[in-house]
């Protein structure tokens, strides 16, 4: 009885009023990022693509988490990180939900990043990464659009934390 009167009180935050904004950030991440990953799975499938002497588009398929990392050629592993991947996910969206209004948006911005790599888990049992930055012949990680606010996200939240949060 607790927990179905703890469920209606968590459908009521969710609609409110203050979530259209975050609700709003994590469509416009999730369609941002769909669209640069149709392209370049429709246009680089088979070759790198040279945009200047630091970015490269170079598309690859991540089977593990961000950046590639714990990529893995078992389809159990694979299976797990993306059940861990869309628990944390959940997560994420009970602590927008209850959050303050200034965490919200970085709640948003890390949403919608992850549902974009979730999306491609699931439809395409892997990730397509395919920004490849480089300085002669030093390649930091490939990564997409997704990472980018993933990552923008995590450092917005720790920001938030650690020098702006007042107690």
């Amino acid at each position: 009885m607790k927990l179905i009167m703890e469920l209606d009180e968590l459908k009521k935050r969710f609609i409110e009023k203050k979530n259209i904004i975050p609700f709003a950030i994590i469509f416009l991440i999730f369609i941002c990022d769909r669209i640069f990953k149709i392209v370049i799975i429709d246009n680089f499938s088979d070759n790198s693509y040279f945009i200047n002497e630091i970015v490269n588009f170079n598309l690859i398929w991540n089977t593990g988490v961000g950046f590639g990392l714990l990529s893995s050629e078992s389809s159990f592993f694979y299976n797990s990180i993306t059940i861990l991947i869309f628990l944390i996910v959940l997560v994420l969206f009970y602590a927008l939900i209850v959050s303050k209004n200034s965490e919200k948006k970085i709640y948003a911005i890390i949403i919608g990043g992850a549902i974009g790599n979730l999306y491609d888990r699931f439809y395409y049992n892997a990730v397509p990464d395919f920004i490849d930055l480089h300085y002669n012949s030093y390649h930091w990680f490939t990564f997409n659009i997704a990472d980018i606010f993933i990552t923008l996200g995590i450092i917005l939240f720790v920001i938030n934390d650690f020098f702006i949060k007042t107690n």
